[in-house]
């Protein structure tokens, strides 16, 4: 309290201001508290996982004594004894283990480690061709349906007439005769897993990749049984051995023994089956064209009289055409050009019709695109080197 004179001399009482702070909630500052705990919690708790050491992935060679010894393979080759924590599941030859990297303790199995990301080799999205959609080779399809489709869906017929069905085939034929696409249409029809793989990814840079990638594949295969793996262009993985050769060769040579290991081994295939394709057959190691490996051998030839029609009709399926088109006289035109070359013609014949501004295809339009696929360098050089496609 303060006083303050008046002008009379006499001393007076004046007002005296009080501030009042008020008081945190105790409920707050717990509810804050637990807040602060629990974030000191996790910090602490990320602060000693930065502090353990990284295990270590082991191959088990032998487990020993019930379970609580065992003789691992580190990633340089090394083996040594070591022991089996109390909480580790049983090992077992080839199990993937993570060990200790100072005592080299097994500590916890783990799923086989795969090499190589082989999950990008499956079709997860099927193709939608159909057999609708190939002209001009019937005896191929049914070749096709009979051993790849028929086991797949009825493998009761096989064991009724007690024979093994065959475990793949080869397509052999020129190149754009429809060996691809007869693969795309038996994955459409059946419901299995696809695995398509070009022949030359099998082949890799150092020792024994290649034929652990074909064993991977093959692994794949079965765990989503039924399966189909396709191989296109197997000459670059299949080609005639030879003796002479370089360290490139050689690697080569010991994927595809690999491979026809997988074909024929100890391992069963049952539900996996085997599509390859290939332009030169002449040029295959005779130990791959054997009966028990790729037994139906079926060549996909150039489509030739109703054939040509045939798919003149399918890829024109979706064309406006004029009334006036005559598909005898363009299918004996066409005469000697492949599938792949009787769709060029179709597309280069629209082109043609939109060059004039017109919305419908006549006769002089395809004329103009088969003279034109005639005179392509392509054209020339395909029927020039036709002989050694088989």
């Amino acid at each position: 309290m303060t006083t303050k004179t008046s002008t009379k001399g006499q001393p007076e009482e004046t007002k005296t201001s009080f501030s009042y702070t008020a008081e945190p909630d105790s409920t707050q500052m717990e509810a804050e508290n637990k807040i602060l705990r629990e974030t000191v919690a996790q910090l602490q708790q990320e602060l000693i996982k930065y502090q353990q050491p990284a295990l270590m992935i082991c191959e088990v060679v032998e487990a020993i004594d019930n379970n609580r010894h065992a003789i691992i393979k580190v990633p340089n080759g090394n083996q040594f004894f070591v022991n089996v924590a109390a909480g580790c599941e049983t090992l077992a030859y080839g199990d993937s283990v993570l060990c200790e990297q100072k005592n080299l303790m097994a500590l916890k199995k783990v799923p086989p480690m795969k090499k190589f990301d082989i999950e990008k080799f499956v079709i997860i999205e099927k193709p939608t061709m159909g057999w609708d959609q190939i002209g001009g080779l019937a005896d191929q399809i049914r070749d096709v349906k009979e051993v790849i489709e028929l086991p797949l869906q009825k493998p009761e017929l096989f064991k009724k007439v007690g024979i093994d069905p065959p475990k793949g085939l080869l397509l052999y034929g020129p190149p754009g005769t429809g060996k691809t696409i007869l693969a795309k249409a038996v994955a459409a029809s059946t419901n299995s897993t696809f695995i398509e793989i070009v022949g030359s990814e099998l082949v890799q840079k150092f020792i024994g990749e290649g034929a652990k990638l074909v064993k991977e594949v093959f692994q794949l295969a079965r765990e989503k049984a039924p399966s189909i793996i396709f191989i296109d262009e197997i000459d670059s993985l299949a080609a005639k051995r030879i003796e002479l050769g370089t360290s490139g060769e050689r690697e080569v040579q010991r994927t595809f023994m690999q491979f026809l290991a997988e074909l024929d081994g100890f391992k069963r295939l049952d539900n996996v089956k085997i599509i390859a394709a290939t332009n030169r057959k002449d040029i295959l190691d005779p130990a791959i064209l054997r009966p028990g490996r790729l037994d139906r051998h079926i060549h996909v030839p150039q489509p030739t009289g109703e054939g040509i029609k045939e798919v003149l009709k399918i890829h024109t399926r979706n064309m406006k055409l004029s009334k006036s088109i005559d598909m005898d006289r363009l299918a004996k035109e066409m005469e000697g050009f492949s599938g792949a070359e009787i769709k060029s013609a179709c597309t280069e014949s629209g082109y043609f019709a939109i060059r004039q501004d017109k919305f419908h295809v006549g006769q002089k339009e395809f004329l103009a695109a088969i003279k034109k696929v005639k005179n392509s360098e392509e054209f020339k050089e395909n029927q020039a080197h036709m002989a050694m496609y088989g």
